[in-house]
């Protein structure tokens, strides 16, 4: 079934910057489709912003290939096109976590597959769908813990911070933003990167500085760029980052 309505996809939108995007691009006037891999979870976060517009569940495990691409069939059946991809789900593990001298290679592992092969697994399934929409927009949610321009910093306190796995994961993610924009960027589609900020969530055990409404507002300018923005980009709330 197609429709004129512009529609998107987050992941891991139950909660954090995810449910506060899916929020925010609903009171835009957008189709939100909440990717969620906890059924239960998923559909109260739907509900609960059902006032806000038209924000649906939609079943999405970013690590469970089989999962992805039933995503991509239903949401393809449903509105025929994708306006937006969000490729917001993450996770930090604490345990195992530390510099390169000692980390654990199964924390890296499991890392990389939600933060990296998770947002190359989902924008390859979905990416047949963004190019059927008139300007699709891939927005990979980021961090400045990724960048190395920021690591080598002289002075830059990221290289005494004892986590080697989650920072690297988001250096993976901005290279797979360049090396899309790239491919891409003889068609109207755009893929940027953004760190959303400090913000209040889980995964830093709600230790954030700001409420994730504040740091979504970066994710939703990415995925409503207009023709002249920016694409192959890594950015904030105050513009451009290093990489």
């Amino acid at each position: 079934m197609n429709t004129t309505k512009q529609t998107a996809l987050v992941t891991g939108a139950n909660k954090g910057i995810g449910f506060e995007t899916a929020r925010q691009l609903a009171q835009q006037g957008f189709t939100v489709w909440l990717g969620c891999r906890h059924q239960e979870r998923g559909e109260a976060a739907a509900k609960e912003l059902a006032h806000e517009g038209d924000v649906r569940f939609v079943s999405l495990d970013v690590t469970d290939a089989e999962s992805v691409s039933a995503a991509a069939v239903h949401i393809g059946d449903e509105t025929g096109a994708l306006d937006v991809l969000v490729n917001n789900a993450g996770v930090a593990i604490g345990e195992g976590e530390g510099l390169p001298s000692t980390v654990r290679l199964e924390t890296i592992q499991h890392t990389f597959d939600v933060n990296f092969y998770g947002a190359l697994r989902v924008t390859q399934a979905f990416l047949p769908l963004v190019q059927k929409a008139p300007a699709g927009r891939i927005v990979n949610v980021s961090s400045t813990m990724g960048s190395i321009t920021t690591l080598v910093s002289p002075g830059n306190p990221l290289g005494q911070f004892p986590s080697f796995a989650y920072p690297t994961s988001k250096t993976l993610l901005n290279a797979l933003t360049g090396w899309f924009a790239v491919e891409l960027a003889d068609t109207p589609i755009k893929i940027n990167s953004v760190c959303p900020g400090y913000n209040a969530t889980d995964l830093n055990n709600n230790l954030g500085t700001q409420h994730p409404s504040e740091g979504a507002k970066v994710v939703v300018r990415a995925a409503t760029l207009p023709a002249d923005g920016p694409s192959g980009s890594f950015f904030d709330v105050n513009g451009p980052l290093g990489w």
